[in-house]
């Protein structure tokens, strides 16, 4: 009975971090905040979902109120998509 419920919990455990590990979600760090134009630039790791390398680049942000929530030297983590062409922060949440 024990040895069934250890292997249940390691099956669990492993398909938590298989699913965190697709969830899109990439480390970065912000380098600038441009609340009047509605982008900030981050140093960022790759971006699998958009077959995209390590780099610094500018996003767009889809809410402005992300921006309100980051200033620069941040630690964060986000999600980007294409939306109307512009690769776009869609998902913000706290680095580690």
């Amino acid at each position: 009975m024990f040895r069934k419920i250890v292997t249940a919990m390691l099956v669990a455990i492993a398909f938590s971090v298989s699913a965190w590990a697709d969830s899109g979600m990439v480390q970065a760090e912000v380098i600038k905040v441009d609340k009047s134009a509605g982008k900030v630039t981050l140093k960022h790791g790759p971006i699998k979902s958009l077959d995209m390398d390590a780099m610094t680049m500018v996003f767009r942000v889809a809410d402005p109120a992300m921006l309100d929530r980051m200033k620069a030297g941040d630690r964060i983590e986000f999600e980007a998509e294409r939306v109307n062409g512009a690769i776009t922060v869609t998902k913000l949440g706290k680095g580690r």
